[in-house]
């Protein structure tokens, strides 16, 4: 294997390639590199004219080419770049930050330079979703690429991951590591507050290792480890770098919430928090300690009065005593065998005490919060793959370089030499996946450095005679041979390493004190002995002989550990890695500095991967891309070629020597593509003196041409001239006879006229003088008749004035007058406007008792005269017996009587007649008929006084009656009014904010246990109870004699009245009178007006102490006497069972039946019609809407022909119940009344059962007799309300599930939408058919995945309009589609360069040609504005096929071009443009300018504003627009089917009615 060392950038360059003409690359000392043109070759130099126009000479083996093609916006991965070299990689990256992207590939390697200003929109949710499972490589450079691709990796099970973020201090990679642990935290499935805990615990510790514990699909946990921590930093701060954050947020004093914000996130208590706070600012006091020489010989002591202060301040901080930290700082305690010996120490030991101090009790709090913050978050044990994020300082050389910098250059060289190792491995990988031979293909890295330095030091630390002098010696003595090591002349301690990004030279003048890790035993018992817990915890007690003196422990071996363990932890992962780069020094924004920048790519690593690259074959091109840009060399072999053989050919031809042909890419070795574009240019340069020549050919013959042209018109008009002159002189002389001819005729005619003038004149002065004389005397005339008029005119009006003066006073006196009267009567009604309200609002209270009285009455008035025809029928019965026994009494006196005469008359003459007299028999019925007398008279008495209190209460009734009538007309008026103001307020609050609490709650109950099964069904049996008694019919008879009293002891209302305070007044003989004399229809009537079971005592109480007379004794006597005749239960249950199977063929119906009749759902127009039929909007409890509810979510699937039918059956139910119903005031009160009542469900059965007897409701019993559907609206009760609120959410589930499942079916297509597919070459065909044919072909190809999304459209539309689903509910999900277009491929032109090319767009501009004519084809009533959604990437489209874009202001393509994009999203596109077809240039440099000005603005004032578009998933119509769309349905003739007909319930359907 040959083996070959590349370390110069001399071999990436093509010198001998470099031709008079060519761009290249020259050195310049202030911008690093400079662009120029090659003007003359002499030899060795070359003769540069550069861009900034000075001419400068530049050795040829110093020069680099350029890249001319090469996009002015840079390319988005540096191995795409045609030469692979320093100046390439500079330029590119200062074109991308000039345009704000601050992201690049080199490979797998991502650069990130900070723009030091915020970008919310490349890291906000948006970004995040773009780069979800998106390929590494696929959308623009982001880190989100580099996290995304680790995620995936391990949920792939390809082992641990790590991410190595590495630049120098202000290069942005606390910030690069907090968006990797907010996309890794975001990708793991943590909610927003665990994400930003996980990021904000991790990432407050700098310069650490995060690993994350990740099982599959979601992140488990994470710890942090740290890696030398700077303590030096904490007394001193080189110059380029700046100390801990903590001491200038601490300075700065920050808000108190921003300060403990991540404290409280990773669980710091309050007491802790202020403890930190303390220790922290003890530090800072403790660095303001300055110490002068002391009284005694090498002692010292405080320095002033403010040395004194911070001392007390710090003590007082620490809560430790004064003068034992004084004492600490400034002595030193010294055991001896003999005992302990106090030393002194001098002013410069102090000063090192007391730093030692700060650095100790620095590192105890830094340790101590990390081991909080891994307690906090917690690791997963089992995880079993990691992803480690490494954030370190990259390369350090500053102008003083101690113990840190060799350490941090250390853990440098070791992480290059795995970073160089990785990259060889990548391009290993490449060659080995193309099958190409890349056997001698070698590099050497950085193992060859002087090792053992930290072994000496730890030797030297050890002896207590050692200075840094003789540390210095002995490692001169030991690498003095070294070819890395070297000795700086006249340097007494410095030396020099040779690092792999350049020499530094460190001062080992403190390298032993900063090697040695050990705590002071004075200072240890000052802080353990404190009265703060928290800083007595952190400095534990010591054992006894530890405590004793002071221990030496080695910094640097125990960095070299950590480092071994970091580079075993690292070979165990799959490395990725960020490069951060500073781009200036001052932190500004918009600065880039080349020099820099230059020196951050060779620390970083960069260049050396360019290294390695180069060493192999840094050229790679596929072979449609190498044959697009060398096909001209050959084309005789590229014509009809297969790719690769047309590629060897190429090579072959031009004699490349050492390149490779790949699977699917050409290698180039290095220079060779500098060679081939040199041969390239010679062509080119061929080909331009061709047309070159034929173009001065055809202008030089187009130049003749013009020229004979232009010498025949010279000769033409040239005797055109000559002939106008001769024309004109004839025409002269001519003239001047005619001149002569008018002159004379002139003269003379001038002569007569002066005569008639002068005439004409003398006859005018006198005319005027006559005339002026006459105008004289008319002028006096008029003049004094003006006069007279005047005068009479002033008379005249004075006396008017006068009169009118006199009237107006009159007026006046009388209008105040009457003003007065009317002022206070006026003040007396605004006195009376209280009262006027207060009267009002008793008129309202007296409207409502009127109303109520008036039901009473009406009530009373039927009981009254039922009474009063039983009393009157009694009484005749009575009244008929005691005539008829009188009658008979009668009868048998005078037949006794004519006995008597009959007997006298036939006795015998002889006899002697005694008189005897026997009145007994006599008085006996004489005593008879006197009482039969009494009784009549007693009863007719009776019947008079019954009589007359009868038409008394007859009276009185008909008086209350007529009042309230009278009443009730107000109460309607008053009525009508508050509804027309209210009902809109009604409906809404019924309907929005009452219905829909309840929504859906069918799919919430679908997880209930069995117990609770078990009790809905039990609930729902007695619900089933309830609707039976609802659905029972009351019909009023009339009452006949003693009958009533049983028909009214056998019913459920008065067994319910007769426990109510009202029982006598409802037992009257008035009421059963009422009763008797009123027809069906009102009684119903008006017990429809009693309030659901729910009765107002407090009128009945005004008549309860009335005084009851003899009739209704008698009747209260035979109502408690008789017997209560109960209700069979077996009817009620026949009534359930029938009510049961009802519903169960309605459902049944709903589910099976799915024909459409007239375009109308047959199932919903058969549910309406039977729930109208029901009256079971009316009902106030009934289970048959959430059956219906519960029917339709259990029939929706996943079909699109099964979710438009249930779309268009729905949606018809709900435009039927929205032109039904309305909003009763009283359900939403019903409602609540209903959920808050304290009565249970047992108790309120009475209240309901007699409820649902009067008014008759009925939810599935057809016997009941309803009322015919007709147009006026029903007042719906709460459950048909939350029913239509259900229908809703069911209208709503089904449009989502359509409008989502055809997203998800064009979703694959969209992503081949975007990028026009490449075609393969074919062979050429003569002539031009060649042309036409690949263009048909291409354009074949290219329109194959939009007619399959424009094939899912036809199809989508074809189901809706077979299942008639509304026009608007069918533009709706078309316009939400096209939305959810436009966002897909606007989204990823903005995130992928390659689609933003000039064939492209030609390509995406096709396809939406095709949805265009799809919209025109599916017409407005069904596309709608469907095709307007597309403005966002219509305009795109627009602008990449715009021809000569540079002369397009800004202002144009705003307002005309693309008036719907934001400047941010015109500039983004505008700088990824390129015009792959014609190679012309895009937006001019001003225009980039300014939009790049106003998107910085744009993202100062809106920080959270992002250019990518947002998927609108939202429901776009409401119940109006869906009633809108829908003409009258007639339901009335709409054919059942025979499971329905058959039934005799359901004959009702088979009736046509006016719907």
């Amino acid at each position: 294997m040959a083996f070959q060392i590349v370390y110069s950038l001399l071999e990436m360059g093509t010198p001998v390639n470099i031709i008079v003409g060519s761009h290249v690359w020259a050195e310049d000392p202030e911008a690093a590199w400079i662009d120029g043109q090659v003007l003359e070759i002499k030899g060795s130099d070359a003769t540069l004219l550069t861009t900034n126009g000075n001419t400068i000479v530049a050795a040829i083996s110093s020069i680099y080419p350029k890249d001319t093609e090469a996009p002015p916006s840079g390319v988005d991965d540096m191995t795409k770049l045609a030469y692979l070299h320093e100046p390439g990689v500079l330029y590119n990256l200062a074109c991308r930050f000039s345009l704000n992207e601050i992201y690049t590939y080199t490979g797998n390697i991502l650069i990130a330079v900070n723009p030091f200003r915020r970008l919310p929109h490349l890291y906000d949710i948006h970004m995040m979703q773009q780069y979800k499972g998106a390929a590494f490589g696929e959308l623009s450079p982001h880190l989100f690429a580099v996290a995304d691709t680790c995620y995936r990796s391990i949920i792939n099970e390809h082992g641990s991951q790590s991410i190595l973020v590495s630049g120098e201090s202000g290069a942005g990679k606390t910030e690069t590591t907090k968006m990797l642990m907010r996309y890794l935290a975001f990708m793991g499935g943590r909610s927003g507050t665990e994400g930003r805990t996980v990021e904000q615990q991790v990432l407050e510790v700098r310069r650490d290792v995060s690993t994350l514990n990740s099982c599959p699909r979601k992140i488990s946990g994470a710890a942090v480890r740290t890696y030398l921590l700077e303590r030096s930093r904490v007394c001193q701060v080189s110059d380029p770098e700046r100390n801990y954050h903590c001491f200038y947020m601490l300075c700065a004093a920050p808000p108190e919430e921003v300060k403990r914000n991540a404290m409280d996130i990773v669980g710091i208590s309050q007491d802790e928090q202020e403890a930190i706070f303390r220790v922290v600012a003890a530090i800072l006091h403790l660095g303001n300690i300055e110490f002068l020489k002391g009284s005694e010989v090498d002692s010292s002591k405080l320095k002033n009065e403010k040395s004194l202060y911070h001392l007390q301040t710090a003590a007082e901080l620490l809560q430790c005593s004064e003068k034992a930290l004084e004492d600490s700082l400034c002595k030193r305690v010294i055991v001896t065998p003999d005992g302990s010996i106090t030393k002194p120490l001098d002013p410069a030991a102090a000063v090192t005490s007391r730093d030692a101090f700060a650095k100790t009790i620095y590192s105890r709090l830094f340790d101590w919060i990390v081991d909080k913050i891994n307690n906090s978050i917690g690791q997963d044990p089992n995880a079993k793959s990691i992803i480690g994020v490494l954030d370190i300082y990259g390369f350090e050389s500053f102008k003083i370089n101690s113990f840190e910098q060799l350490c941090i250059n250390l853990t440098n060289e070791k992480l290059q030499q795995h970073f160089n190792q990785h990259v060889f491995k990548m391009e290993q990988e490449e060659y080995t996946k193309e099958e190409i031979d890349w056997s001698y293909v070698e590099f050497v890295d950085n193992q060859d450095k002087p090792g053992g330095i930290i072994a000496l030091l730890d030797e030297a630390c050890m002896f207590p005679k050692s200075t840094h002098e003789t540390f210095a010696q002995k490692m001169y003595q030991t690498y003095k041979a070294h070819k890395r090591f070297s000795k700086p002349k006249l340097a007494r301690t410095d030396f020099t390493i040779n690092h792999y990004a350049g020499d530094v030279t460190y001062q080992a003048d403190q390298f032993l004190d900063k090697n040695k890790d050990y705590v002071i035993a004075e200072h240890q018992a000052l802080l353990n002995d404190s009265t703060c817990s928290f800083v007595a915890n952190i400095f534990p007690s010591l054992p006894d002989e530890t405590s004793k003196q002071s221990k030496f422990s080695s910094i640097g071996t125990r960095f070299k550990q950590q480092l071994q363990s970091l580079m075993e932890t690292l070979s165990t992962t799959e490395p990725h890695y960020i490069r951060c780069v500073k781009p200036n020094t001052v932190l500004k924004p918009g600065i880039f500095e080349n020099f820099n920048v230059l020196n951050q790519l060779r620390c970083g690593g960069v260049l050396e991967a360019i290294r390695i690259s180069c060493a192999g074959y840094p050229t790679k091109r596929t072979f449609d891309e190498f044959i697009d840009r060398f096909g001209m060399l050959a084309p005789d072999i590229v014509d009809g070629s297969d790719e690769k053989l047309a590629c060897i050919a190429i090579c072959d031809r031009m004699g490349l020597k050492g390149y490779q042909i790949g699977k699917s890419k050409v290698f180039l070795r290095a220079g060779q593509m500098a060679e081939l574009d040199a041969r390239r240019a010679e062509v080119l340069a061929h080909a331009v003196r061709r047309i070159q020549r034929q173009i001065r050919t055809h202008l030089t013959r187009k130049e003749f041409i013009i020229l004979r042209k232009a010498s025949i018109n010279i000769q033409k008009l040239w005797r055109a001239r000559i002939a106008c002159k001769l024309y004109e002189y004839l025409r002269r002389e001519a003239a001047s006879i005619r001149i002569q001819k008018h002159a004379r005729t002139h003269a003379a005619r001038n002569s007569y006229i002066k005569l008639q003038e002068a005439a004409v004149v003398i006859q005018t002065g006198l005319r005027a003088m006559a005339a002026r004389n006459e105008f004289r005397r008319r002028r006096r005339n008029k003049g004094a008749t003006i006069i007279q008029t005047q005068w009479r005119s002033f008379y005249a009006l004075s006396a008017y004035k006068r009169l009118k003066k006199a009237n107006l006073s009159l007026q006046c006196l009388w209008r105040a007058r009457i003003a007065r009267k009317e002022l206070r009567k006026l003040r007396m009604e605004a006195r009376d406007t209280g009262a006027l309200k207060e009267a009002k609002d008793k008129l309202e209270k007296r409207v409502d008792e009127l109303t109520w009285r008036l039901d009473i009455e009406k009530h009373l008035r039927m009981d009254i005269e039922e009474a009063k025809g039983q009393e009157i029928a009694k009484l005749q019965n009575v009244l008929q017996d005691t005539q008829t026994q009188l009658q008979e009494a009668q009868a048998a006196i005078i037949h006794e009587r004519e006995a008597a005469k009959i007997a006298i008359e036939q006795a015998p003459p002889v006899i002697k007649e005694v008189p005897v007299v026997d009145n007994t028999k006599v008085e006996q019925l004489t005593n008879k008929n006197h009482e039969l007398e009494e009784v009549v008279t007693e009863l007719k008495k009776k019947v008079e006084e019954f009589e007359q209190a009868y038409s008394k209460v007859e009276l009185e009734s008909n008086a209350r009656l007529k009042e309230a009538e009278e009443a009730q007309m107000k109460a309607a008026q008053l009525q009508e009014s508050i509804e027309r103001l209210e009902s809109n307020l009604s409906n809404l609050e019924s309907e929005n904010q009452v219905l829909r609490q309840q929504a859906l709650v069918i799919s919430a109950q679908e997880g209930l246990t069995e117990e609770m099964e078990l009790l809905r069904q039990k609930i729902k049996d007695l619900e089933s109870e309830n609707m039976l008694l609802h659905s029972q019919k009351v019909v009023v008879q009339q009452i006949q004699s003693s009958d009533v009293v049983q028909q009214i002891q056998s019913s459920d209302v008065v067994r319910q009245i007769q426990s109510s305070d009202v029982v006598r007044q409802i037992q009257s003989s008035d009421v059963v009178q009422q009763i008797q004399s009123t027809d069906d229809d009102q009684v119903i009537s008006t017990v429809k007006n009693l309030d659901n079971g729910y009765e107002d005592h407090n009128g009945l109480d005004k008549v309860e102490h009335q005084p009851t007379t003899k009739v209704e004794q008698q009747i209260n006597e035979m109502i408690k006497d008789s017997e209560v005749i109960p209700p069979p239960l077996s009817k009620q249950r026949s009534l359930t069972d029938r009510q049961q199977e009802n519903h169960d063929a309605l459902i049944k119906c709903l589910l099976e039946d799915n024909r459409f009749d007239k375009n109308r759902p047959v199932a919903a127009c058969i549910v309406y019609r039977t729930l109208i039929q029901w009256r079971s909007f009316e009902a106030d409890k009934t289970n048959i809407f959430d059956r219906i509810i519960h029917a339709i979510q259990s029939s929706i699937e996943d079909s699109t022909k099964n979710l438009a039918y249930w779309l268009s059956a729905t949606s018809t139910l709900l435009f039927l119940l929205q032109r039904t119903i309305k909003a009763s005031n009283s359900s939403a009160a019903a409602s609540r009344r209903n959920r808050s009542s304290p009565i249970s469900f047992f108790g309120r059965m009475p209240q309901v059962r007699s409820s649902s007897m009067i008014m008759g409701l009925s939810s599935g019993y057809s016997g009941m007799e309803g009322n015919p559907i007709n147009k006026s609206r029903i007042e719906a009760k709460y459950p048909a309300l939350l029913f239509k609120q259900h229908l809703t959410a069911c209208v709503e589930k089904i449009y989502g599930m359509i409008r989502d499942g055809l997203k998800k079916e064009i979703s694959p297509f969209l992503n081949l939408c975007i990028q026009a597919p490449r075609v393969a070459r074919i062979r050429p065909v003569k002539g031009s058919s060649k042309t036409i044919h690949s263009h048909n072909m291409k354009q074949q190809s290219s329109s194959l995945h939009w007619q399959t999304i424009v094939h899912c459209f036809d199809h989508t539309m074809k189901i809706l309009s077979e299942n008639y689903v509304p026009p608007t509910i069918t533009r709706k999900i078309f316009s939400q589609v096209f939305s959810f277009i436009n966002v897909q491929l606007f989204n990823s032109l903005l995130l992928r360069r390659e689609c933003c090319s000039f064939s492209n767009g030609e390509y995406v501009k096709a396809g939406l040609q095709e949805l265009e004519n799809w919209c025109v084809k599916a017409t407005p009533e069904y596309a709608g504005s469907s095709w307007d959604e597309l403005q966002h990437i219509r305009q795109a489209i627009a602008f990449l096929v715009l021809h000569q874009k540079t002369h397009k202001s800004l202002d144009e393509i705003t307002s005309e071009l693309c008036p719907v994009l934001s400047i941010a999203q015109i500039y983004r596109i505008g700088t990824m443009f390129w015009d792959d077809k014609y190679g012309t240039q895009g937006l001019s440099t001003e225009v980039i300018a300014k939009m790049k000005t106003l998107t910085v603005e744009d993202s100062i004032s809106t920080p959270n504003n992002t250019f990518l578009l947002d998927v609108d998933s939202s429901i776009p119509f409401s119940i109006d627009e869906i009633s809108q769309s829908f003409q009258d349905i007639n339901v009335s003739d709409v054919n059942p089917p025979p499971l329905l007909r058959q039934r005799s319930d359901f004959h009702f359907l088979l009736q046509i009615t006016e719907s």
